[in-house]
């Protein structure tokens, strides 16, 4: 593992260990750091992050602009928003857990001044095809119980850019403002901080 990749996986340890108490945590810490590919997954196969510990970083990145976004006094005072660092830790490090063994590294082929060679890439390889958000609420409940605003939170933070019905993501994000909040700063992270 390189420096940045060591550091951000300190990083999330870190702020996972000092915000997230609830039951079935440490298992799920457990899970992630020695039964799956979380801290060295890309986040997409070609469109953001999409080299090793790409995940990690836009879960920091995502966890960050989250933190910043619910912070603003606008948000606070005329929204009414708040929520506790716990659960501002679950939905932000946690909502693409789902992403977790999907991915697998390939090659493809690449013309670089004119003389085609291979290049490592990655490519989808899904063991457990249950959509996006409804997959990460499965996989963390399977170790600790959610809030149903935090599994809101993390089943609709695609937002409209899902396969889901406008009028559902519109109601969950009437219902569960985290779930706007959510995908507000997860878009933010994929189009402006990791292009």
């Amino acid at each position: 593992m390189n420096e940045n990749l060591l550091a951000d996986r300190e990083e999330f340890i870190s702020i996972y260990t000092q915000n997230i108490k609830r039951d079935g945590a440490d298992q799920l810490l457990e899970y992630l750091k020695n039964k799956c590919d979380f801290f060295t997954a890309p986040a997409s196969t070609k469109y953001h992050n999409a080299f090793e510990g790409g995940l990690l970083k836009h879960t920091l990145n995502v966890y960050h602009s989250l933190v910043d976004y619910l912070s603003r006094e606008r948000v606070k005072n005329v929204y009414g928003l708040n929520y506790d660092n716990e659960t501002i830790a679950i939905v932000a490090l946690l909502h693409d857990i789902c992403k977790v063994n999907f991915y697998k590294v390939t090659t493809r082929n690449v013309k670089e001044d004119g003389i085609w060679k291979s290049v490592p890439a990655y490519e989808i390889n899904d063991n457990l095809p249950y959509g996006h958000g409804e997959k990460s609420v499965y996989i963390i409940t399977g170790f600790m119980k959610l809030t149903r605003e935090e599994a809101f939170a993390i089943r609709y933070h695609m937002g409209f850019s899902g396969i889901e019905e406008s009028r559902d993501v519109s109601r969950a994000f009437e219902l569960f403002p985290l779930a706007a909040a959510l995908s507000f700063v997860d878009m933010e992270a994929t189009f402006f901080l990791e292009k």
